[in-house]
């Protein structure tokens, strides 16, 4: 049975998507971004930032069965953790669209990384400088699949500052990768973020022409 907006169920009324949610007539092609990183780094909070629509989350609330087993850092402030995936969805223009993937950072649920990895363009790898080796294994993960990425140092307050060559050394970082710094609070910081990726994987895509 089909149901439209108006029908209605014993439990209510079955309603569609927000006008706010429905994707644009004018939309033509769409581009899957995963944006990755360790536990804490603010993975769910860029995807809520930036997208146009209610973000989709999958969080769960910390407890202590989690204790030896997950990365704690930050739990005196930090309560849920993410535990399949965010999703969320920007236009770049009339025509583009961005398909917007966030991966659970603890490290029991990274099975869940190459499902979330098919199919994508490119990766944001959101890092903390506080805890950069929590970044090795991420940007390991995206080589050995040929992911494009990008890196975006994310501006926590307590946070120590690295020049760019010094951050570029420390994660082993091909010249041409884009190092950035953003604020995942920020919506445009965060789709700042995002340009820079597309532009670099423009550059890539012409590279290859």
């Amino acid at each position: 049975m089909d149901f439209k907006s108006s029908d209605t169920l014993t439990s209510g009324t079955v309603t569609g998507p927000r006008e706010q949610d429905v994707l644009p007539a004018t939309a033509a092609a769409a581009v899957k971004i995963v944006i990755v990183g360790g536990f804490g780094v603010g993975k769910t909070t860029m995807v809520g930032s930036v997208s146009e629509i209610r973000p989709l989350t999958t969080e769960e609330t910390m407890t202590q069965a989690g204790i030896g087993v997950d990365d704690d850092y930050g739990s005196e402030t930090k309560t849920a953790t993410t535990v399949a995936m965010d999703f969320g969805r920007i236009s770049v223009s009339d025509e583009l669209v961005l398909y917007l993937f966030g991966t659970p950072g603890q490290e029991r649920f990274w099975f869940l990384w190459n499902g979330l990895f098919e199919g994508a363009l490119g990766a944001v790898v959101l890092i903390d400088t506080r805890r950069l080796e929590v970044s090795f294994d991420v940007i390991g993960r995206l080589e050995e699949r040929g992911v494009p990425f990008i890196i975006a140092v994310n501006d926590f307050p307590d946070a120590p500052r690295h020049p760019v060559h010094a951050l570029r050394t420390a994660l082993d970082l091909d010249e041409r990768v884009p190092i950035v710094s953003c604020d995942a609070r920020q919506r445009v910081s965060s789709r700042d973020t995002l340009m820079t990726l597309m532009r670099y994987l423009h550059s890539l895509a012409l590279a290859r022409a």
